[in-house]
């Protein structure tokens, strides 16, 4: 690390550690943090004590293990501070444009780790035993950094009594949706006073018309993804009463609604268009969209009125049916070369997870506790925020960075015991 870097998180590893309570946690704040940021294959507390300390590995180990497993600092006033230290970097390049939900599956084996169960695991793209964490980051063009994360507790842990204890799940957690914790996560930095930007949504949380409406009801914008079977008034109709608008039991009785995808094979050739959005590593990223005005139902902007949205399709050239849909309530007069580059723009949240997982080890955490969870995931998303801020020093065509940190010299024969895996 050069002595400018080496200063900076001198004084970002301060700052933090003004919120974790007592000075002691301060040392092992900067210490679990520079094992992150190490170079290393593994990021779970033991291979870190050897990197961060390789002549007192025990007593290194002991000092991380009590900081991330049993400390008792806040990980939301921690994750608020580094907002507030690395946001201005972020946006020396641009406002904050959006908001982005969505979830990770971190693979685990065995069956005690806090909410491991098997379910839909992201990573692997198939059901696998694993926990699944929801997130919301903010972000621009240039970066992002994620401002909430929850675990997602499933239902046979939130109500096993004898699981919650050993895991120490606090009291006050129920089971709740994804959703609902999104709208959470959602709502906390709304009243945070965070730099505001639409909300983007998948198709688990987009098609969602609740959260949808409570999104708008705080007074935000989305762009959500929705099933093509989802239900609407096709252009220039509405329903005949107001109190008839759609909600999630569907189609009621109003004979004029259709799905999204007869909205989108019904639409005349020229009001498909080609439209590029962001460059890619090879070559400009472009696809075949349509966008139309539909009304949905309650939007919640607009109590007792059923708003119109934009409909948004995007059906590849080579393919036989459209791929995707969203919803949005952007205003009318957007472009729609912009309407394409918001909704696209969730790239952001899948390169947080990359990093998150492959640069800073979000998913090699090895104890089996709801507080260390937690404290881990914000000690990452500490690590992120400062190298995301370390790279906002440089213009956005400089080549990135190489590891902040060198390695420290290990043990001979050192190995380290575990594996996140196995927890």
């Amino acid at each position: 690390m050069d002595l400018g870097s080496e200063a900076r998180f001198s004084f970002y590893v301060d700052a933090l550690g003004s919120v974790v309570g007592r000075a002691d946690r301060t040392v092992p704040l900067c210490d679990y943090c520079t094992g992150l940021i190490l170079p290393g294959e593994r990021k779970s507390v033991e291979p870190m004590a050897a990197r961060t300390a390789p002549a007192r590995v025990s007593a290194q180990h002991q000092s991380l293990l009590h900081f991330v497993s049993t400390g008792g600092w806040s990980d939301e006033k921690v994750l608020a501070k580094i907002s507030e230290l690395v946001v201005p970097a972020i946006t020396k390049h641009g406002p904050i444009e959006v908001w982005i939900i969505d979830d990770t599956g971190l693979p685990k084996k065995g069956r005690h780790s806090v909410g491991v169960k098997p379910q839909y695991c992201g990573q692997l793209g198939k059901e696998a035993n694993c926990q699944v964490a929801v997130s919301l980051s903010i972000a621009n063009h240039f970066a992002s950094l994620p401002v909430g994360y929850r675990l997602y507790l499933p239902k046979e842990w939130a109500q096993d009594r004898a699981r919650r204890d050993r895991a120490g799940v606090p009291e006050d957690i129920r089971f709740k949706t994804k959703q609902q914790i999104a709208l959470e996560l959602i709502e906390r930095a709304h009243a945070s006073g965070l730099p505001r930007g639409v909300l983007l949504m998948d198709l688990d949380y987009g098609r969602d018309s609740r959260l949808r409406a409570s999104v708008s009801a705080l007074g935000l914008s989305y762009v959500a993804g929705i099933q093509p079977n989802a239900l609407m008034w096709a252009p220039g109709t509405g329903p005949k009463r107001p109190d008839k608008a759609l909600n999630n039991t569907g189609r009621r009785d109003e004979p004029d609604l259709i799905s999204a995808k007869e909205v989108a094979l019904g639409l005349p050739k020229h009001a498909w268009r080609t439209i590029r959005w962001r460059e890619g590593s090879a070559d400009w990223l472009s696809s075949r969209f349509a966008r139309v005005r539909v009304r949905v139902g309650y939007n919640g902007a607009i109590p007792g009125q059923v708003a119109e949205e934009w409909l948004l399709i995007e059906w590849p050239e080579d393919e036989d049916e459209p791929t995707k849909y969203w919803l949005s309530t952007l205003p009318a007069e957007i472009s729609f070369r912009q309407l394409v580059d918001v909704a696209k723009m969730r790239w952001r949240i899948e390169r947080d997870y990359q990093e998150l997982k492959q640069e800073v080890g979000l998913g090699h955490y090895e104890g089996r506790g709801w507080r260390g969870f937690h404290h881990h995931a914000t000690l990452c998303i500490a690590a992120y925020g400062f190298l995301a801020s370390e790279r906002a020093a440089f213009p956005p065509s400089a080549p990135r960075s190489p590891a902040l940190f060198s390695t420290p010299a290990l043990p001979d024969g050192y190995r380290p015991r575990g594996s996140a895996l196995a927890a």
